[in-house]
């Protein structure tokens, strides 16, 4: 027996503002509220006493503690290479960030969850319990690859191709989709931490100086660049000298910086061409027509869109708001869930194992 028109609208309406679709990344987490866009854009750390396992900070504030607390004090990263290496950690982490930007009192909730294409039964399975135990009633799980299509505006249902590539903290995606489903993806464990990680081997090698993860982001930001630049830059950095131990600064240019990343950037151009070559001939038409979509945090280092442009041979952009593109489409998708069939059948067969 069908639903009536009234009760579908009213199921509709209730869940606006309650259901929430999440960008659970690795450094990085956003969560969209339905009817209300993203309300949280926090790092994806959680800071913990040793000594009764309570949680002190989460988010923007426990990142400032990173490399700054006392030793019963430890600011972590609970998610490695965009999936869960500490469960009660990231569990912990997804009721604050959902307990801040819901009303605790709504007693239902559905939650989208995006998470790799490569990712493992069980990880898939620890993302949903986590949900689950962050308070979601309904939980699913999408690949960001689909997720970001959506949140960067991509026909997805059309039975014409579109490519994108989603540069992440902890893993890059690479998809072919096509009449709502993925044709073809690769999954790699490489993006901008192994960029960050260039960056502080590079330092500790040319100038026998010790940097932080947070100083080799802020390089990257500050002068970092994936093709030569019209002008190139220059910033000062702070760290410690591996031979006297004390305080010094050093003086990094963009060319240094750009050599030095050269090889996390080499693999997420092979992934791209390795997907590129196993896509059907029709579908790589598509291809060089519309162009390959770069989204993810990863998106914004300068001229990444040209180097996959020149090395795959296909016409690349970016996104309209690369860092917002998955958690996006994991928004429309939750806000889609209630009214369209469609939809949840593509949800609940993202999320079995």
């Amino acid at each position: 027996m069908t639903d009536k028109p009234q009760s579908r609208i009213s199921n509709l309406i209730a869940g606006l503002g309650r259901d929430i679709g999440i960008d659970l990344g690795t450094a990085n987490t956003l969560v969209h509220v339905g009817g209300r866009g993203v309300l949280l854009r926090e790092p994806s750390v959680v800071a913990i006493n040793q000594d009764d396992g309570k949680v002190l900070a989460v988010g923007e504030e426990a990142k400032r503690m990173l490399g700054r607390t006392p030793s019963h004090i430890v600011a972590t990263r609970p998610l490695r290479d965009g999936v869960i290496a500490d469960f009660e950690q990231t569990e912990k982490m997804l009721q604050h960030f959902i307990s801040k930007v819901s009303n605790r009192f709504l007693l239902r909730r559905t939650v989208v969850v995006g998470i790799p294409s490569g990712a493992t039964e069980v990880e898939r399975r620890a993302v949903l319990e986590a949900s689950h135990n962050a308070g979601a009633t309904k939980a699913y799980v999408v690949e960001e690859p689909m997720a970001a299509a959506f949140g960067a505006g991509l026909p997805v249902d059309e039975a014409n191709a579109s490519i994108i590539v989603d540069i992440g903290g902890g893993t890059t995606e690479v998809a072919v989709i096509c009449l709502g489903g993925i044709v073809k993806s690769h999954s790699i464990r490489i993006a901008g931490d192994e960029v960050d990680e260039c960056i502080v081997s590079h330092v500790r090698r040319a100038y026998n100086m010790a940097i932080g993860d947070r100083t080799a982001e802020q390089v990257k930001i500050d002068v970092g660049s994936a093709v030569p630049l019209h002008q190139e830059l220059t910033t000062t950095i702070k760290g410690r000298d591996l031979i006297t131990g004390l305080p010094r600064k050093a003086v990094l240019s963009s060319e240094e910086v750009r050599a030095a990343i050269q090889e996390p950037l080499s693999a997420i151009v092979e992934a791209v061409r390795l997907t590129l070559e196993e896509t059907p001939p029709e579908l790589a038409e598509d291809a060089m027509e519309r162009g390959i979509t770069v989204t993810g945090g990863g998106a914004l280092l300068r001229g990444i869109d040209r180097l996959i442009s020149k090395e795959a041979t296909v016409p690349a952009h970016l996104a309209k708001d690369p860092l917002s593109s998955v958690v996006n489409g994991a928004g429309i998708m939750v806000e889609a869930v209630h009214g369209s069939a469609r939809m949840r059948r593509m949800l609940e067969r993202s999320s079995r194992p």
